[in-house]
């Protein structure tokens, strides 16, 4: 065989050797681009639709309108932020709030009622016309059912200032929890709501000897001999709404004690499933690092 066919014939058989170790090499590389990408994806969405458009030949939204991107990406933030109102978590932590508003409203009634009686009769005239006659408190008893109606007045005070102050509190703390969460603060710590449900356990259980005393405190109230006699005289003019029982309101801020109970160990329950929601968010990134 001649030297130059010699030649010809070994570069075709490299030619064809090159040939077939060329598939092998794309794909290698191929692999190793979307490993790449993938990685480069997981630190930053916006990177997967650029390659993602360059590859199909369009331009990119982050190359055509990155300035537009940025001027509403803090409004899109606003708004993601706002959606953790309608989940489980936000939902029960606005129940708080206005279970705090309710007992509040509840004490605030009969914190605001003096029920002091007022001698209109004894102004003589007109006054004494209509708003005199058997039903009316006159010269010394009406001073005797004014001071009974003062004294009545502030030893039912204290259970209803308690109730207000625990409501406020409430409030206070469901929009302290609802804030934080809005503002996604938990995922940054979630020790955060490990915190939260702690406290939630300790709010709910607290609500139990608070509703007791609150009922066994009104029940002393109301069967003070001041709250007896003080029914007594305006019994005896014929006047009703003066008994020495519960009244509505009394009842209402009970019934929403009791649903105290209820509520705050289902939002510990939330805060905990949250937390373990939060974790496995935060070890799935380090997982797929180490692929």
């Amino acid at each position: 065989m001649p030297e130059s066919s010699r030649h010809h014939h070994t570069r075709d058989k490299d030619y064809s050797s090159r040939d077939r170790r060329a598939p092998d090499g794309d794909d290698r590389s191929r692999s190793h681009r979307e490993k790449q990408r993938y990685a480069d994806t997981q630190r930053d969405p916006r990177v997967y639709e650029a390659t993602r458009y360059h590859s199909r030949g369009v331009p990119s939204y982050t190359e055509t309108s990155s300035s537009y991107y940025d001027d509403s990406q803090p409004y899109h933030h606003a708004l993601y932020n706002l959606r953790y109102i309608t989940t489980s978590r936000g939902i029960c932590q606005a129940m708080e709030f206005f279970l705090g508003l309710l007992l509040v409203i509840c004490a605030g009634v009969n914190h605001s009622n003096s029920g002091r009686y007022r001698d209109i009769a004894s102004l003589g005239g007109l006054y004494q016309y209509y708003y005199g006659g058997a039903n009316a408190f006159t010269g010394a008893e009406a001073q005797k059912v004014q001071q009974l109606d003062d004294q009545f007045y502030q030893l039912k005070l204290p259970p209803y200032v308690y109730s207000m102050a625990c409501g406020g509190a409430l409030m206070l703390y469901a929009c302290a929890t609802l804030a934080l969460g809005v503002l996604r603060v938990p995922y940054r710590f979630p020790p955060l709501l490990l915190a939260e449900a702690l406290l939630d356990v300790l709010i709910g259980l607290g609500f139990i000897p608070a509703v007791a005393f609150y009922f066994i405190k009104l029940q002393e109230i109301y069967n003070n001999p001041i709250c007896k006699e003080r029914e007594a005289m305006y019994s005896s003019k014929g006047h009703r709404g003066f008994e020495c029982n519960l009244n509505g309101a009394d009842i209402a801020g009970g019934l929403f004690g009791v649903l105290g109970i209820i509520i705050f160990p289902i939002s510990a329950v939330l805060a905990i499933r949250g937390f373990i929601r939060v974790r496995k968010m935060k070890e799935r990134p380090t997982e797929d690092n180490n692929l």
